[in-house]
């Protein structure tokens, strides 16, 4: 399988996709913009890394892939890929969410509730679309083994997937002060992942600096994603996740009362209990909105 046949496929399924959009209160405009994909090769050493850097808890490719009852290869790992998706949200959400400071824009916490459903949605039709090429796939999506840890200790709060840290294995951009990914479409972005058996041809990070395309530790300049946090979660130390949470779930609480009526309920495994969300999640994203890598990597060289 060449890589530009998923390519085409990845993103005709979701810009045709009936759940990339907006309901009609919100001008049924597209939620997310085309999707960048890069690709992973499955015995890449920084998959191991990742259990030092974020937890032993944390999956290898084939830690995953054969936690789903897929099928042992003899050096399985090699022989895996690891398709990564940036979902960008729509420049409609960037540009009503610029000027907010203290409650998001309501169309932005709705694509972010809203997004929960379509990711899914497109990593279970590349999975069909992999099987029907005579491969496998399996992704973290409504998977049994996939958890979220919060606990009072370091590092707090953890997952044993993370798709931006498997998203930076595969090329598609670096961390930030903020903590999120700053890929070429910016850092307004959702990720999602598929582990496939399929032959594709892996896309090179471009650097190992898990930091380079933020301007805060490139050159010591910016922290506009500081000045943006209204939760105070942001400082030149990096990011408080605890009251990160704290404020994200503050907004969950207003706008479930505000939107009720239009956002999805949304199910998490939590310290292995499965359940609904009391609020479903809408996002916060302060620290996304009106920075220089909102809708680019401003690094970016010209000449690149």
């Amino acid at each position: 399988m060449e890589n530009q046949d998923i390519y085409k496929f990845i993103k005709n399924i979701v810009k045709d996709n009936d759940l990339n959009k907006l309901p009609d209160e919100y001008g049924s405009g597209a939620i997310f913009s085309e999707p960048l994909i890069g690709i992973a090769k499955g015995n890449d050493p920084i998959f191991n890394k990742y259990k030092e850097i974020i937890s032993e808890k944390h999956f290898t490719p084939a830690e995953l892939w054969l936690a789903h009852d897929l099928s042992n290869k003899e050096n399985l790992a090699s022989k895996l890929r690891i398709l990564s998706i940036v979902f960008p949200f729509s420049r409609e959400i960037r540009e009503k969410s610029i000027d907010k400071r203290k409650m998001p824009a309501e169309i932005y916490c709705v694509g972010r509730n809203y997004a929960n459903v379509l990711i899914p949605d497109v990593l279970k039709k590349i999975i069909a679309f992999l099987e029907e090429k005579g491969y496998n796939g399996t992704s973290r999506i409504d998977s049994e083994v996939f958890n979220i840890t919060i606990q009072r200790k370091y590092p707090y709060l953890f997952s044993n997937w993370s798709e931006r840290h498997i998203a930076f294995a595969a090329g598609l951009g670096t961390f930030s002060l903020h903590e999120g990914l700053i890929t070429e479409k910016g850092c307004n972005i959702r990720l999602g992942s598929v582990v496939t058996d399929a032959p594709l041809e892996v896309t090179p990070r471009r650097t190992e600096d898990p930091y380079a395309n933020c301007l805060f530790y490139a050159k010591g300049t910016c922290k506009k994603c500081v000045e943006r946090c209204p939760g105070g979660a942001l400082s030149e130390e990096g990011h408080d996740k605890w009251k990160c949470t704290k404020y994200e779930q503050m907004v969950a609480e207003k706008m479930h009362k505000r939107l009720g009526n239009i956002l999805i309920p949304h199910w998490r495994r939590i310290n292995g209990i499965y359940k609904e969300q009391r609020h479903p999640p809408v996002g916060c994203a302060f620290c996304q909105f009106n920075v220089p890598c909102m809708d680019k990597n401003p690094l970016k060289s010209k000449n690149d």
